[in-house]
């Protein structure tokens, strides 16, 4: 008996030495993380921005401070950055560019918590089903994106459609699944469809409801088209024009409000940008909202064609908007990032 129980007591021990080297084996082979053979590294040459109204020092705008920014520049594709999201509190960002491109990098700061530089910094194509890149830019004008979780969700102009991706930053696949327009695309401007698409909050009114803002598809009254997209509240409601301004990105605060990016051009005055808050509560199907104006800039000020809008919350409590420009690959336009600090949250 006492040589059976040996003999047993050996083979368990072979069969988990045996385990354990096969698992040590497996670690020492494994891939690293999945990285797109179509992933482009990129070296982004970035120049601090001080100052935010031209000439002046002042930091303090309405409800907004300026924290600082960055004037980017970068070889390849690099550019037509059209929409922004933080995948942490400030670091690591995650964007589509409207030339049918993913993009993602890191934001490098100072002791003072101002932005300083980017690293880490690529770009790889958006993909169809088989892995193929997409061309042309009717298919690949990306514009709005909403990150919730491993999913990010884009919205596209010209051939408009919202689809969903599982979000892997260095390898990004095809798309998932196609959600409703729920607007009509008969309403659907060609190139003024969906520019905004975002979460609400998951502990609001809407649940989580993915919502989208057009550009500047509007209706008979000029009223802008937007649409909550999924859930019990699922349907149209519109938010009012004015001024010429047209939406480009917004994101949800944490008290539930809408902030929502607009841009206005001009060939006699050039651009412009407006930042406008929108009662949350108002938010619903068959709705027209407005809100107040937090901020307006115009061409006195370090802005371009400002397409990209997130906002965070930082480590020491300071609520966050950061903005982001697209340069439509232009030499008379620049790719900027701005940060302000929202008061009184």
């Amino acid at each position: 008996m006492l040589v059976k129980r040996r003999a047993k007591r050996a083979s368990r021990i072979t069969r988990y030495a045996f385990a354990v080297f096969a698992a040590f084996a497996a670690l020492s082979t494994a891939p690293a993380a999945a990285q797109s053979p179509l992933l482009q590294e990129i070296e982004v040459n970035a120049h601090q921005i001080t100052q935010f109204h031209i000439g002046r020092s002042e930091t303090r705008f309405g409800p907004l401070e300026f924290v600082g920014g960055l004037s980017m520049a970068g070889s390849g594709d690099f550019g037509a950055l059209s929409a922004i999201r933080f995948l942490d509190a400030g670091t690591h960002f995650f964007g589509v560019a409207d030339t049918g491109f993913w993009y993602s990098g890191m934001v490098e700061r100072d002791a003072d918590l101002r932005p300083t530089g980017i690293t880490g910094f690529s770009m790889q194509p958006l993909v169809d089903e088989t892995g193929a890149a997409i061309e042309g830019k009717w298919r690949t004008d990306a514009e709005g994106l909403a990150i919730a979780g491993d999913q990010a969700t884009v919205a596209f102009e010209r051939d408009h459609k919202i689809q969903e991706f599982t979000l892997q930053p260095s390898d990004m696949a095809g798309p998932r699944r196609a959600l409703d327009l729920v607007v009509s695309r008969a309403e659907l401007r060609q190139n003024r469809g969906f520019e905004t698409l975002v979460h609400s909050p998951a502990d609001g009114p809407l649940g989580g409801a993915r919502v989208g803002v057009t550009e500047r598809s509007i209706d008979a009254d000029g009223n802008i088209f937007a649409a909550i997209l999924e859930g019990p509240q699922k349907g149209i409601f519109k938010v009012v024009r004015s001024d010429d301004f047209d939406i480009t990105d917004g994101a949800f605060l944490p008290n539930g409000d809408l902030l929502l990016l607009e841009r206005r051009f001009s060939m006699a005055t050039g651009v412009a940008m407006r930042l406008r808050r929108i009662d949350g509560a108002t938010i619903r199907k068959g709705a027209l909202v407005d809100g107040a104006v937090l901020l307006e800039a115009d061409m006195a000020y370090q802005i371009d064609n400002m397409e990209g809008l997130d906002v965070w919350r930082r480590d020491d409590g300071a609520l966050i908007v950061s903005l982001i420009s697209d340069d439509n690959h232009s030499i008379l336009q620049r790719n900027l990032y701005l940060e302000f600090v929202l008061t009184g949250e």
